[in-house]
């Protein structure tokens, strides 16, 4: 009989052994991660009900331009509780229109990305050899562009516009995934249940995506959610080069193009886009921590 190892951590002793009941318990350890979760849940649902939350149309214009948000100075207009741009628009109305742009992009870009990436990463770690060795340079000489100058070079030669910014987001950031599952289908690929499943004649598809792919999907998780944030940065970032999405639709990125002449005499137009970049990536950013917390068995209590 062998003897059972208790651990002295109540915490430990306490874990749900179940997968959802115990990625929860490690995931909600990171209180940082269970903050961003709540706040990007909320940007979530104000954009899906974008339409019924904003007090006005994003692009209707008013008289009355440069309102300073009412709680910032007294005797402002509570109609528009976070001020008014140049042309009369109301900021709070265009900011929460232009949190659909940025997680479109975020959903559109990391979803090509994982599909292509993975895609690749799994057939050249699989087959390996000269495939593998070509495929690697490949991503080796897009990774060393620096990714915005990259994705502004794609966009200049497709056109400016979100969609096409959208594409090049999603090749600069497929190389990530390409790198990240060939060394998980390396590490996986000789490991006996792989080789359980060859001598037992599951083809090469199979294999890879259904016996393969599911033990790599870990470090694949953390690295979507991260690159959700980067792809919202680097929208924000073609945007207000002019090379994203175009005025007047609502964008963050774009919004800060727009009123960056106008820094010194309404800092409101300027501060709030940016305010909404930095909460969103940040609250991203946290949750990306918190599921490496949850699903990297190393970083678990034994």
């Amino acid at each position: 009989m062998t003897d059972q190892v208790i651990s002295t951590d109540p915490e430990v002793n306490d874990a749900p052994q179940s997968g959802l009941a115990s990625f929860w318990f490690y995931f909600s350890e990171n209180k940082g991660a269970v903050v961003g979760l709540c706040f990007f849940v909320a940007i979530c649902l104000i954009a899906v009900f974008a339409d019924f939350v904003a007090p006005h149309a994003p692009n209707q214009q008013y008289r009355d331009f440069f309102l300073v948000p009412p709680v910032w100075q007294e005797g402002g207009s509570w109609q528009f509780i976070l001020g008014t741009d140049a042309v009369g628009r109301d900021m709070l109305s265009r900011l929460i229109h232009g949190s659909r742009f940025s997680l479109f992009v975020g959903i559109i870009v990391v979803v090509g990305a994982v599909t292509v990436g993975v895609t690749i990463g799994l057939i050249v770690g699989y087959v390996g050899g000269a495939l593998d060795t070509l495929v690697m340079r490949l991503m080796d000489i897009i990774l060393a562009f620096p990714s915005l100058l990259l994705a502004l070079v794609l966009v200049a030669v497709l056109g400016p516009s979100l969609t096409n910014a959208i594409i090049a987001i999603a090749i600069i950031q497929q190389p990530h995934y390409v790198r990240l599952t060939r060394a998980a289908v390396l590490g996986e690929r000789e490991k006996d249940y792989v080789t359980a499943a060859r001598l037992a004649g599951v083809g090469p598809i199979r294999l890879m995506f259904r016996t393969i792919l599911p033990n790599c999907m870990a470090p694949l998780i953390v690295q979507a959610a991260l690159s959700f944030s980067t792809a919202i940065l680097d929208a924000a970032a073609l945007g207000f080069l002019g090379m994203g999405a175009q005025p007047p639709t609502p964008e963050w990125g774009t919004m800060l193009a727009e009123a960056r002449e106008f820094i010194l005499r309404a800092w409101w137009v300027v501060t709030l886009p940016g305010l909404a970049i930095l909460m969103t990536v940040l609250a991203i950013n946290l949750m990306g921590d918190g599921l490496r917390d949850a699903l990297d068995p190393k970083l678990k209590r034994s």
